[in-house]
Order: structure tokens, then sequence, then C-alpha cells
């Protein structure tokens, strides 16, 4: 009987441990290039890629987990998700209610608007325009704080998408968005029909941040730890560019 015991003890603990299981938030708005369902329904992207790289680099068990945007700092505080992947920019003020992890690439952000219009990506270059942002972004407080004050309008959408309908609709002048997600609507049929970049704004680092990170909760050292060490592991192996040369043709990691 005490030998059947101590075999059954023994096999117990030579059981493979299963792989932490982690819920990773995206945005549940397609967000082209980098995260958007495909005809199946399945989450493809760049981002995509490198989460499921991240965690194998990890050995984490992760579950793609679609959010609203505008709700996806309270999923992850109230753990409903247990990190956000979801191209959010580091700033200082996210960073009061969560923690992030070390950069995973940092593109400039642009002013797009219509072919040969007469707009810059500053003030005076946007005075008494329409622009159109997206809610809850880094875009929307650049664009309130420096357009607002000379602009006709800072009009908030939903979606980054829907932005970019009604500005190749016409219904107004120009957005504000990252500049890898804008080049993919450019390179659309509506996007090269009606629209062109405007260039980059000034940089502000306060509002527009240090790059994108994944974000975790306060306290939650152990796993920020475990993502960095992932993430790390995926740039040094070559896994990072390898998934970057099948979506760019150059890097995104940024400065």
């Amino acid at each position: 009987m005490k030998f059947t015991t101590l075999v059954a003890a023994a096999l117990l603990f030579a059981a493979p441990v299963a792989a932490q299981e982690v819920k990773i938030g995206i945005a549940a708005e397609a967000y082209p290039p980098f995260a958007s369902p495909d005809a199946s329904g399945n989450w493809v992207g760049w981002e995509v890629d490198f989460i499921n790289a991240v965690c194998a680099a990890g050995e984490m068990q992760c579950v793609i987990t679609p959010v609203a945007w505008d709700g996806i700092i309270p999923s992850l505080t109230s753990g409903q998700i247990d990190v956000i992947m979801a191209s959010m920019s580091i700033t200082e003020e996210r960073s009061k209610t969560i923690d992030f992890s070390d950069k995973y690439y940092n593109t400039p952000t642009v002013i797009v608007g219509a072919k040969g219009g007469d707009i810059a990506p500053t003030p005076e270059g946007l005075t008494g325009k329409i622009i159109g942002v997206q809610a809850s972004t880094i875009h929307a407080d650049y664009a309130q704080k420096y357009f607002g004050p000379t602009a006709a309008e800072i009009k908030i959408y939903q979606t980054q998408d829907e932005a970019n309908s009604d500005l190749a609709a016409g219904r107004i002048d120009a957005t504000q968005a990252d500049s890898i997600a804008m080049d993919a609507f450019l390179a659309s049929e509506a996007g090269m029909a009606c629209c062109e970049s405007k260039g980059a704004v000034a940089d502000d680092p306060t509002i527009l941040g240090l790059g994108v990170g994944a974000g975790i909760r306060k306290g939650e050292d152990e796993l920020r730890e475990k993502l960095n060490a992932a993430i790390a592991k995926v740039i040094a192996d070559g896994t990072y560019d390898t998934i970057t040369a099948n979506y760019f043709s150059s890097s995104i990691y940024g400065g």
C-alpha cells in the first residue's frame, strides 16, 4: 500500500505543469494591419502574430479576447482580461492606472487629408478644419490640446474606420492616427482615391507616449517581467523581424 501510494505521488509530481493561461485583450474594432478578423472570424495581423510569438516564448497559454476599445482598461483592472496588447501607447496618464511592459513598437503620428488640400500637420495648417479622431486615444487627446483651439471642430468617432470613411466622403477635412494604420487606409481603394498623408505632427511624449507596450494590472510584477523577457527573446532570436517582414517593408520598432 505504501509502495502504491509513493508511486502515485511520484507520478503526480512528475506530471507536466500546464502552461499559465493568460487572457490577452485586443480591441474588438478592426485595426489593420495590426489586428482584424478574417472572413472566418479569426483574428489576424501583425500584433496577433506577435502575441502568439510572445506567448510561446513565455510558455503562456494565451486566449485572445476582443474587448471594446473604450472599455479595455476597465476590463483589465476588473480582471476580465489579464493583459492588453492592442497597440496601446505607453503614456503618463495611463501609467497612473496600469503598468506597462517594455515597448514593442513605435511609429509616428500623422495627419491625413484630401489630396491637394491646404492642410499641414500644425495648428496653423488645421485652422478652421474639421478633424476626426478615435475616442479614448492619444490622438484624441493630442488633437484637443493642439488643434482644438483653432479647429472648426474635433469630431470623435468610436473607431478609426468610421473617421476614415467620413474623410473619404468629404464629411471631415482631416484625421489624425498612427502612420502605419493610415498607410493601410491610403493603400485601400477608397484611400487612394481621396487622400494623402500631410506629414507627422510635432512630438509630445507626454501625450503621444513612449511607444506601444502591453498593459498589466498594477502590482503584477511577475507577469510584467515574464512578458518583458518573452518580448526580448522574440526580438533577439529574429522572430520579431520575421513577423514584421510579412507585413511591412521596414522595421516598426522605432527609436
